[in-house]
């Protein structure tokens, strides 16, 4: 199998993987995509801004602020003060969201991290550049 197949193949799992997870959790394919952005920020230690959530998702102010009423009803994330902007708001997730999360990815992905456990420093470190690459490849130009 070449590196492209490999990738597809992969996307296609991930493409299962999360219509599975909106299954489970009853959610559509942004609200997954929001918290997914929310986890992966948070674990950057960064700040979500609703703007930030509109721009990575592709989604206008107006469907952005559907989704998180949304999100905030079915106690996922809440609206705070920016931390160092009193006029900003941030979205960041509940702990509910986190447990929620983790009862749905958890073990996918102690799974994922037992696949990269047979691989050395150095081959991860190939495939993180690899994977880099691809990623600005996929990026409009």
């Amino acid at each position: 199998m070449s590196a492209l197949e490999a990738i597809r193949a992969f996307s296609d799992s991930l493409d299962r993987m999360y219509a599975g997870m909106r299954g489970d959790m009853d959610m559509n394919t942004t609200d997954l995509a929001a918290l997914r952005m929310l986890i992966i920020r948070e674990q950057h230690g960064e700040v979500v801004k609703p703007n930030d959530l509109a721009t990575h998702l592709a989604i206008s102010t107006a469907s952005t602020t559907k989704l998180l009423d949304r999100l905030t009803a079915a106690g996922y994330l809440v609206r705070k003060p920016h931390p160092h902007d009193r006029r900003a708001r941030i979205v960041a997730l509940t702990d509910e969201a986190r447990v929620t999360f983790r009862r749905h990815f958890g073990e996918r992905l102690q799974r994922m991290r037992d696949a990269a456990d047979a691989y050395t420093d150095e081959e991860l470190r190939a495939i993180v550049r690899f994977l880099a690459d691809i990623e600005r490849a996929m990026l409009p130009a």
